[in-house]
């Protein structure tokens, strides 16, 4: 057991905020670790919330897998390694045998390190030859990537880094509840005030975030992108546009001006339900200073048209001169702990490491190369995650599944849990049992953040290194020891080592030359430098996105913490307005259906809960599911604070008690997401997907609301 300070970083969101590890000898379950401040990190200057704090929990043999499972006669019991890795290695090649490789089906996780995410979709692809993987981020920041590619021909979450928010005039934060999803970065916005600069809110709850604004603006859900037309429009009518700016740096715009013109502000009062006033206010303080940014989060995102809503956006930013300029831009609040590393290095669908395209012939040969294959063998693009999940039990026979939960965090969840139950095999490897491994033929237990070494990638596009802290216990395997053995046994003996330094070595030549170069990057660079922004190619020249300042370790190249200073990554180097028009959600309230639904997280909970759900003094604070609404709502309905609620979809029902407020619409009731069972949210939501990203529509869906045991409709 190692016993001295380990620094590292937190398991959970994209902070990735920086934290101290001490073992403690004697704990329940063997030997555990005590968290304690690490000032070094920029990021979070030592801060944490209540899931870092208490992140050590999940190293508790009381709450975590501690041997694989096997199931025996309808139940899970206990197995050794050998036995459960035949398992799943016989069920894999039986189903390739007689439906072919893409009935073979993987589906990953945004907490997977960058090595565990490169060697997944390496596992699929030459392992496996099957096209049919993707993974669970698919359902958090692909709308954003989507925007930011066809705006910029770059995808990462902040093209500067959080430091820059403070020094801004303005930030329009959109669907965002910082207060409570990352509760450290709420400083970046207490800093921007105080140093004069004003928050603009827009969120259809007046959450704790909201309570911080100079502006809070509560629209209907689904509308995010006529408002942001509309404040467009206002740009255009009142002069605000920087036409110097758009003449030399934008294409497009002519189109995209036509298009946000038909978007009058009465016009988008009606379907927001924001007042033509507080547009006019939102313009002149985004417009007014020198500086300003938006900032977009789930809320737009999870939309069907949220790569239309992204765009819009991005079209405000460009119109006023406010993308590739100092402190100002369009920037996605990246949530999964690893979700943008996760994206770029090949457990996507129609992704190969350094985010290049599965579909490039160039790309394709660059890849085979380092992989010693041919690239004719390389399967092209599979399903994405919804669409994967979907296809369960009829062209998907058997999964694997790393480090997600589908049965709690997919749309319609219901019918995505029959989906599972369907398969001929399943396999699970997780640090704890959750709903989906509870489901499953064959679980492994691996190990988690304290316990090995490997590298995330945060919002901001800094590389890490997250550092081994303590040995896991007995029975617990690492996830590249999984996808060695079961590579293996599917007859590939070579190209999957376990070691993570070497998986990253192999990574940074894999991703040399793509969009998300890592090759100037090393463990020693990262361990010394704290972090490492990308691209970052090993020669020392700038790239083609824009120049870094300054030289990194022994006048390497120092990385490129700003992106798009002198151009844009799209061929000519401008950046492109997109003509998006206003449409209402896929499904809007009716007679039957006559209310809104929208999801989200709490502070003490996280994703689907598997981890954080089993930690006690989060519990404590938020021991189960609710259904928030105003009280106008809760009056009709005859509804007391605590009484059961049931919420009704076209896919299901929830029961959860109801929570009694005026921070939400009236016309609209809200749900956490992170809990299982009777109050599973996502029973409830819509899985109609955008048409470029492929994500589902979670934020908005058509709901009825009843007493538990009433029959009376009430909207």
């Amino acid at each position: 057991m190692q016993t001295s300070v380990t620094p590292t970083h937190c398991p959970y969101c994209a902070l990735q905020c920086g934290m101290n590890l001490t073992p403690v000898p004697g704990g329940e379950g063997g030997s555990v670790v005590e968290v304690t401040e690490r000032t070094d990190f920029p990021v979070n200057r030592g801060a944490l919330c209540g899931k870092g704090r208490t992140a050590p929990a999940l190293l508790s043999s009381r709450v975590r897998l501690t041997t694989p499972l096997v199931r025996e006669d309808g139940e899970l019991r206990p197995a050794g390694w050998d036995e459960a890795l035949d398992r799943i290695a016989e069920g894999l090649s039986r189903t390739r045998t007689e439906h072919g490789p893409d009935a073979c089906g993987i589906f990953g996780g945004g907490g997977l390190t960058n090595e565990k995410a490169y060697t997944l979709g390496k596992f699929a692809r030459v392992a496996l030859g099957t096209s049919q993987i993707d993974y669970n981020g698919r359902f958090c920041m692909s709308s954003a990537a989507a925007g930011g590619i066809k705006a910029f021909g770059l995808d990462r979450g902040l093209p500067f880094p959080l430091e820059d928010i403070p020094r801004t005039g303005c930030v329009i934060l959109v669907g965002s509840n910082l207060a409570e999803t990352m509760p450290p970065a709420l400083r970046y916005l207490t800093e921007l005030r105080e140093n004069g600069g004003t928050l603009i809110v827009i969120d259809p709850r007046r959450t704790r975030t909201a309570e911080q604004a100079d502006l809070h603006l509560a629209p209907r859900p689904g509308t995010d992108l006529a408002l942001a037309l509309g404040l467009l429009h206002l740009v255009v009518a009142e002069g605000r546009t920087d036409q110097a700016y758009i003449q030399e740096r934008t294409s497009g715009w002519e189109e995209a001006r036509a298009a946000a013109m038909a978007h009058w502000p009465e016009y988008v009062e009606r379907i927001t339900g924001v007042s033509v006033p507080q547009l006019r206010e939102t313009v002149r303080m985004f417009c007014e200073p020198e500086s300003a940014m938006v900032l977009t989060a789930r809320g737009p995102e999870q939309q069907s048209k949220g790569t239309d809503t992204v765009g819009a956006w991005i079209n405000l930013c460009l119109a006023t001169g406010r993308a590739g300029r100092p402190y100002s831009g369009y920037g996605c609040l990246t949530g999964q702990g690893n979700g943008q590393g996760g994206r770029e290095h090949g457990q996507k669908a129609d992704q190969l490491p350094g985010y290049r395209k599965l579909d490039d012939p160039a790309a394709r040969r660059h890849v085979a190369e380092v992989w010693g294959v041919d690239p004719d063998s390389l399967p092209g693009p599979g399903r994405s995650a919804y669409e994967l999940l979907d296809a369960m039990g009829t062209d998907i026979r058997s999964l694997l599944v790393m480090a997600s939960n589908p049965v709690v965090s997919a749309p319609r969840a219901a019918h995505i849990e029959e989906r599972l139950r369907s398969l001929d095999f399943l396999a699970v490897a997780d640090v704890v049992l959750s709903e989906t491994a509870e489901l499953a033929d064959v679980v492994l237990p691996v190990t988690q953040w304290a316990e090995e070494t490997g590298t995330t990638t945060s919002l901001e596009g800094r590389v890490l290194l997250r550092r081994q802290a303590i040995t896991p216990p007995d029975g617990i395997r690492s996830d590249l020891y999984v996808m060695r053995e079961l590579a293996a046994r599917l007859g590939v003996e070579k190209g999957f080592p376990t070691d993570p330094e070497e998986v990253f070595e192999e990574l940074r030549r894999a991703s040399a030359g793509g969009a998300a170069d890592y090759s100037g990057i090393t463990y020693r660079r990262l361990a010394e430098e704290n972090g490492v922004f990308w691209p970052c190619p090993a020669e020392e020249a700038g790239d083609s996105t824009g120049p870094a300042v300054g030289t990194g370790a022994g006048g390497a190249h120092p990385g490129t913490p700003r992106l798009f200073l002198d151009r844009f990554a799209t061929p000519d180097g401008r950046a492109r307005f997109v003509a998006v028009s206003h449409r209402p959600l896929a499904e809007e309230p009716d007679e039957e259906y006559p209310v809104l639904l929208t999801t989200g997280r709490v502070v003490s909970q996280y994703q689907s809960g598997a981890q954080t759900r089993r930690v006690d003094e989060l519990n404590a604070a938020a021991p189960g599911p609710f259904v928030e609404l105003h009280p106008r709502l809760a009056e009709r309905l005859g509804v007391a604070e605590g009484e059961p609620l049931a919420v009704v979809s076209r896919r299901g029902r929830a029961v959860a008690p109801a929570r009694i407020t005026t921070t939400i619409r009236a016309d609209t009731v809200f749900m956490p997401f992170h809990w299982p069972g009777e109050g599973r949210a996502n029973t409830l939501t819509n899985p109609a997907l955008d048409p470029v990203s492929r994500m589902p529509e979670f934020k908005g869906c058509a709901v009825r609301v009843e007493r538990v045991g009433s029959v009376e409709r009430v909207g």
